[in-house]
């Protein structure tokens, strides 16, 4: 038997709406047959125990039975003897006619000869005159001897577990193999079958190509969209926002607008027409404030970009570590695959390690004819080893098993930090549903709380015995590029770091340094 068939069941979005008119099962029913008519669940594969995905779901197992037999007498499920319910292996997939001839998200209809960067051109206001980087936020991917609390510091653990040491050493043998430009195709495989699996995201190997992160697959795109749009682009980020891929667009001349967010991610109800070149979204998780884009704004944000020609990148860094609910599909899963307008941002350096230095890019097929020639000109800067020990250990299945745990360790955690300040007056944990960190919210006066935010940070940054490098929490007002008098104030807490008796004492001083005032 294959490695691959060890595979747990793959995840996939689901929203059970209890308000709707639709009983539950019906509902799910409806969901499981959209995933695999999309071939995100393929003919053959098991679909999640019914405890499993009830449980996931928060409803009762019988809903999950319902849907489940219902699909098996249509012909979409099979239940197989020592192997529970699977996809029909019968079951013939969607047709490729049948999937081109859907319309572009928001109810578009595609039209393949016309790229969505053929918009007209515009005029562009002349560049700002500040300093576009930002704030300093997270250290970039692979520091290292990080305090307890500071933001985008991840679990390690994957690295220590025999599964990556085997594939490194055996990566390691085959040292002489030399990839192409767009990455090994063996690891491209299976970076597809990872966003399928784990993302509900089915596109093909040559839609994916490898990248040193995501800064460096963002500056890739920008190599590429200045050489065919010009000089001078103008890239719209979220405000707040994660000032490391504000700050490579910066260097890449590229003017910075500022995009206001809310409690449940980017507003897309007030995007600005005939400015932009770009947009950089964290749809799954917004960083910092935590919101998940919900559907009706994804497929506004998608038509708005199709109408006006603008290029989303997304940007998917901690998508993968949700604890919470369901999991979110990507933009990407719901753009055209051909001329879309999403293009996708992964890494490893959440679920592996930040030494690794490695990720993705997915691109629908016109843009990704613009990224080819540039990758090609420029060549690869991941080694071969690297490659291929991404390549093993996605086919392994265990990146998906780390995932699993490491979702339960920060979920503990969470439920932690919840507990600890729960009664602290003024403070206020902001709920979020998954990602490597937390935010505590100070309430009070604009600026009495933003004074207490900063003598918070200030106390927290000393050396005391236990940890001589401070706690590392960050403020939440360094990740807005405008300091706005009326911005939120409040602390940004990581929740990585091996030690869990570390962590669990470093909450408790925070706690008292918020308790002493």
């Amino acid at each position: 038997m294959s490695e691959r068939s060890f595979r747990a069941p793959a995840e996939f979005p689901v929203h059970l709406d209890r308000a709707a008119g639709a009983p539950l099962p019906v509902q799910l029913a409806a969901a499981l047959r959209e995933v695999i008519d999309a071939a995100g669940l393929r003919p053959g594969e098991e679909v999640p125990a019914t405890r499993r995905l009830a449980s996931r779901l928060g409803v009762a197992r019988g809903v999950v039975v319902s849907a489940y037999e219902q699909l098996i007498a249509e012909g979409y499920l099979r239940a197989e003897r020592g192997r529970g319910t699977v996809v029909n292996p019968d079951l013939a997939p969607a047709t490729a006619a049948g999937r081109s001839a859907a319309s572009a998200p928001g109810g578009v209809p595609v039209r393949p000869g016309d790229p969505p960067g053929a918009a007209r051109e515009r005029e562009r206001p002349s560049p700002d005159p500040h300093d576009p980087t930002g704030p300093a936020g997270p250290e970039p991917e692979g520091a290292v001897a990080r305090p307890p609390l500071a933001p985008g510091a991840p679990l390690t653990d994957a690295a220590e577990h025999p599964a990556w040491r085997a594939a490194w050493r055996r990566a390691a043998a085959r040292a002489d193999h030399r990839p192409p430009a767009l990455g090994d195709p063996r690891l491209r495989a299976e970076l597809a079958e990872h966003l399928r699996l784990v993302r509900g995201t089915a596109r093909p190997a040559r839609d994916v190509l490898v990248t040193a992160g995501t800064r460096e697959g963002l500056g890739l795109l920008l190599t590429a969209l200045g050489t065919t749009r010009g000089n001078g682009l103008v890239v719209g980020v979220e405000d707040p926002g994660y000032p490391s891929l504000r700050g490579v667009a910066a260097r890449h001349g590229a003017r910075i607008v500022s995009l206001p967010v809310d409690a449940d991610g980017l507003r897309t109800d007030d995007l600005p027409a005939g400015v932009l070149d770009l947009v950089i979204v964290t749809p799954s998780h917004q960083y910092p404030v935590g919101g998940s884009l919900p559907l009706p704004r994804r497929r506004e944000l998608l038509d708005w970009a199709w109408r006006t020609g603008v290029v989303v990148v997304e940007d998917d860094y901690d998508s993968e570590l949700r604890h919470v609910g369901s999991p979110l599909p990507t933009l990407a899963a719901l753009d055209d695959p051909f001329a879309g307008s999403v293009v996708t941002l992964g890494t490893f350096s959440s679920t592996v390690t930040p030494a690794l230095s490695a990720g993705f890019l997915l691109a629908p097929e016109q843009l990704r004819s613009l990224l080819e020639p540039v990758r090609s000109d420029l060549g690869s800067p991941v080694s071969a080893v690297v490659q291929l020990a991404l390549a093993d250990y996605l086919a392994s299945g265990e990146l998906r098993r780390n995932i699993a745990r490491v979702r339960r360790r920060h979920a503990a955690r969470r439920d932690l930090i919840s507990e600890c300040f729960a009664g602290v007056a003024g403070a206020r944990v902001r709920p979020m549903s998954g990602g490597l960190h937390a935010v505590v919210e100070l309430a009070g006066a604009a600026s009495t709380a933003q004074d207490r935010e900063a003598q918070a940070v200030a106390r927290a940054a000393e050396p005391v015995p236990g940890f001589p490098n401070g706690l590392g929490v960050a403020a939440l007002g360094a990740y807005w590029q405008h300091h706005r008098s009326d911005r939120s104030a409040g602390l940004v807490l990581g929740m990585g770091g091996p030690d869990d008796a570390e962590f669990g004492a470093a909450i408790a001083r925070l706690r008292a340094i918020l308790v002493e005032g």
